[in-house]
């Protein structure tokens, strides 16, 4: 009789059944070692890698100097700016015009340019003399110019601090706002407008997202669907099935591109100075990249869940240190190498450049071939783990 009201409780009845669901699920979630190991590594390495690269403060921007002056004065100011550890100055260039060529291929983010004349600038300066007879009201030439790269409104924003530190330094007291220092030229975004970097960034993290995960799933979606046996018993080679799992994606990668720039550029007025051309093989380029690399996943991963899992370990790396949301300069050197890595850097590059900087596909060449030797490489790696046998 005690048996019977043990068994008719429903309560109990429902918790027995719920206790060995949940059992029967750590067990599988045990003997599964990559799910297992995606639960710990995924908010272990992510926490530490963000938790180290993320900075806001813009140190070390790699930026280049005209110096036709060749003073003291010069060289006092260089090494004060250098001191602020804000810019590292990393070429010398001979004239401003070949300083601003080498803004538009993205050696350098800015370039301090310092005047034949400098000396004979600091001495009417009020800050330097005193007895030079000009006033506040005067109007002075700048000291010298900085010329910026303004597509990153971030390190735009850091250089703008520079304006007068050098001086100040040189002076020995802190100048007041209206004497004038050094001025600052803006290229690409003299508005300022932070949407004119985020568009053409935001293009290579929705094909990141997009291409990666409609290709991680597909040989797995295969074998899980039980199709594997039709493409076993086809005379398919392992590369030609990996060509024709990305080829039809490739038309989905082209349309996200024409509306994510189209309507960046009608809403929110942003340019495209680029060659058309030029964009869209940097955009093949990339799609093929990402597919690729969606691929490798998908031969990896056993089951479509695990597949999602990799995507969502590649997409976030992807968002936080390709240079989209933060400057890739403002990162240390080991998050530097960790980003060089992936197809994202790579292609954030040569959008920015083509689009706001009118860059040339051979100015962008490094990225370019980086890109499609990852490609070959993936593709080839991705066909050798691909067995067309049953598991």
């Amino acid at each position: 009789m005690f048996e019977y009201r043990v068994n008719s409780n429903p309560l109990l009845a429902t918790w027995r059944r719920v206790a060995a669901i949940v059992v029967k699920e750590i067990r599988q979630l045990a003997r599964d070692r990559m799910t297992f190991g995606m639960i710990v590594m995924i908010p272990l390495v992510q926490l530490l890698l963000f938790g180290y690269a993320i900075n806001t403060d813009v140190r070390h921007i790699p930026a280049g100097l005209v110096d036709l002056s060749q003073s003291s004065y010069s060289r006092e100011l260089i090494a004060i700016t250098e001191a602020s550890q804000t810019v590292d100055f990393v070429r010398v260039y001979a004239s401003a015009q070949e300083a601003e060529q080498a803004i538009i291929r993205g050696d350098v983010k800015a370039v301090l340019y310092l005047p034949a004349d400098l000396g004979q600038r600091l001495s009417v300066h009020p800050a330097f003399n005193r007895d030079s007879g000009h006033s506040n009201s005067q109007t002075l030439q700048p000291v010298g110019q900085w010329l910026v790269d303004g597509g990153d409104t971030v390190i735009a924003a850091s250089i703008r601090s520079l304006r007068q530190l050098p001086l100040d330094t040189l002076a020995g007291r802190a100048l007041k706002d209206n004497v004038p220092t050094f001025e600052v030229v803006q290229f690409f975004n003299p508005e300022q407008r932070s949407v004119v970097n985020i568009v053409p960034g935001l293009l290579a993290i929705i094909l990141t997202m997009t291409m990666i995960m409609f290709t991680s799933a597909a040989i797995v979606r295969e074998r899980e669907q039980g199709n594997m046996e039709f493409l076993i018993a086809t005379p398919v080679k392992p590369m030609e099935l990996m060509i024709g799992k990305i080829v039809p994606y490739v038309l989905v990668g082209l349309i996200q591109v024409g509306i994510i720039l189209g309507i960046g550029h009608l809403l929110f007025s942003v340019p495209v100075r680029g060659g058309l051309l030029t964009l869209l093989v940097a955009a093949l380029l990339f799609i093929f990249a990402s597919l690729t690399l969606g691929l490798v996943i998908s031969t990896i991963a056993k089951t479509q869940l695990q597949a999602m899992q990799m995507t969502v370990f590649i997409l976030m790396p992807s968002i936080l240190l390709s240079g989209f949301m933060f400057p890739y300069e403002a990162m240390p050197q080991p998050a530097q190498i960790i980003s060089e890595a992936l197809p994202a850097t790579h292609f954030m590059r040569m959008v920015r450049g083509i689009v706001l900087r009118d860059a040339l596909l051979w100015n962008l060449q490094r990225d370019a071939l980086w890109l499609a030797a990852f490609t070959l490489g993936g593709l080839a790696f991705a066909a050798l783990r691909f067995k067309k046998r049953l598991d």
